[in-house]
């Protein structure tokens, strides 16, 4: 009797629903709920055939006026009525030439995208992103997420955090300082802790992805007290905890840099800045506040990579704490591009078409690597490159991108499963922003974004090969959201990094496969160079 009870039930249904082992009907998917009740309020989403969204949902208080560069602070407003149906504002930072967008203070907003059904008792994985863009550019809003939430099935997050000044302005006691935009960035998961249940979502399932800075700062995340409990898996794209920009690499007479600066820095960097501002002593602080945007913009590339550690939030230098051990132990997909650094080499010579030449190679060469220059040279000769930028480029992709992610992933794999990756196909879209004739196109720094998000609204790889690749990268990041194991179907195993290993899984123009990243970044011969 109770099987016949069920199977009319089923039929009741369409025969879209299954019987469990108790012979009770199985949760079918259902449209997803539109209104939601969240602490920022009771939402009004939109929909099309495939997700739903909720857009520009306020996940902090407005950190403006007297709380311009204070920690954030909780949003509690859960009688409040949101129209979810538009993105806020993107962080302040300097206008992007020929791109139009809103800029304000009040920008701290989170994104949701899940699939337009749903299945009740079925939670979906979380997926957090952290945008890239040096701390000083971009928004949560500029990736679209429906292609990646409806193929994957999953709840993806998409936030903006406080850029350049206004997130990393450090001086001698401000609380925070140097650290407010990973502050914003680790108060977007409390937000998702308390509220991923009302979306469908696992609030005990959390994935943090990030590229670039947005990779930076997810690294620097595992490694801060205050993140714990908050994450459970992490993709880092073009963004290890150990990654090194040798001196020239961004622009010639830049000195070298690494992602994140000691306290002592950032507050000398801070104190300059307000300075050239007209800000000193005991009142600076207050100075600062009253200064308009406009004014406090024309500092802001001096707080490019300037993340601080020896704080509360990030104690220790996160290269040093993933090699000892001192970080969350949680499962990882780490990797980068093949030719990360073109892009920024490109850039410069947009910028100015002299700045890397023949003639000055060997002067670049010994800018980047002092006493070991002839040796490089050797090992990347001229005549193996379409020109000297390109070879520089190269040297500085290998040395500071390619080689010290994969070290790094080693020593992460002693204490947490850990999955290597490069991403190599240069037929896609460049998005990078970097361009010149002297810079043969290749996988450039962010190039591998399009193969995950729609960008700007837009499927930038919507025909073969590429979306075949964007197919197969979207499932091994989503079922590795769902389990901790990536997959992808037709596609190959990828074996674990150990910490005598690192095999790569490479993203190609050809398909999917494993690929000699060791050999062909020159590894061995970078880990005795020694860059510090």
């Amino acid at each position: 009797m109770r099987k016949t009870l069920c199977t009319l039930t089923a039929l009741a249904v369409m025969a879209t629903a299954a019987c469990g082992d108790d012979n009770r009907p199985a949760s079918v998917p259902t449209d997803a709920p539109l209104r939601v009740e969240t602490s920022s309020g009771a939402l009004q989403g939109k929909a099309d055939t495939t997700t739903r969204q909720f857009l520009g949902v306020r996940y902090a208080q407005p950190p403006t006026g007297a709380r311009r560069w204070t920690l954030p602070t909780s949003v509690d407003t859960p009688d409040a009525r949101v129209d979810a149906t538009r993105p806020g504002a993107q962080c302040e930072q300097v206008p992007t030439p020929g791109v139009t967008s809103t800029s304000s203070e009040d920008c701290l907003f989170v994104n949701v995208t899940t699939p337009r059904k749903i299945t009740a008792g079925t939670p979906l994985p979380v997926m957090v992103w952290w945008h890239g863009g040096g701390y000083t550019t971009g928004s949560g809003s500029a990736y679209d997420a429906q292609r990646l939430a409806d193929t994957g099935d999953v709840m993806v997050v998409t936030v903006n955090y406080r850029l350049g000044i206004f997130g990393y302005l450090a001086l001698p006691g401000l609380k925070g300082g140097g650290d407010f935009g990973l502050a914003d960035q680790l108060e977007s998961l409390r937000w998702v802790e308390r509220n991923a249940k009302a979306f469908g979502g696992d609030p005990g399932n959390v994935t943090v992805f990030g590229e670039s800075a947005g990779g930076m700062s997810t690294c620097a995340a595992l490694t801060s007290p205050a993140a714990r409990g908050l994450i459970d898996k992490a993709i880092v794209s073009s963004g290890s905890c150990a990654l090194v920009f040798p001196a020239g690499a961004f622009y010639p007479g830049v000195p070298q840099q690494r992602p994140y600066v000691p306290a002592a820095t950032a507050i000398a960097t801070g104190t300059t800045a307000a300075q050239a501002l007209g800000c000193a002593g005991t009142t600076t602080l207050d100075c600062l506040r009253s200064r308009p945007t406009s004014a406090l913009l024309e500092q802001n590339e001096n707080f490019s990579n300037d993340l601080a550690f020896g704080t509360d939030l990030l104690p220790r230098d996160p290269r040093a704490a993933v090699a000892s051990g001192d970080t969350l132990r949680v499962p990882m997909i780490s990797g980068g591009n093949r030719d990360e650094n073109d892009a920024f080499t490109a850039g410069a010579l947009a910028a100015t078409p002299t700045a890397y030449t023949t003639e000055s190679f060997p002067n670049d060469l010994r800018a980047a690597y002092g006493a070991r220059a002839g040796d490089v040279a050797q090992r990347y000769p001229l005549s193996r490159f379409a020109g000297a930028p390109a070879a520089l480029a190269r040297t500085f992709t290998d040395a500071g991108w390619a080689c010290p992610t994969t070290r790094s992933a080693q020593q992460y794999a002693a204490h947490a499963p850990v999955f290597s990756y490069e991403f190599s196909d240069e037929t896609g879209p460049n998005v990078s922003g970097g361009s010149s004739p002297q810079i043969p196109k290749a996988a450039f720094h962010a190039n591998d974004l399009p193969y995950i998000f729609d960008i700007g609204g837009r499927d930038l790889v919507p025909n073969d090969p590429q979306a075949a690749l964007s197919r197969s990268m979207i499932e091994y990041w989503t079922s590795f959201a769902h389990t901790g194991t990536p997959s992808a179907e037709n596609a190959p195993t990828w074996p674990r990094t150990t910490t005598a290993s690192a095999p790569v899984l490479g993203f190609t123009s050809s398909g999917v496969r494993l690929v000699d990243h060791a050999a062909d970044h020159q590894c061995s011969f970078w880990a005795g160079v020694g860059l510090t």
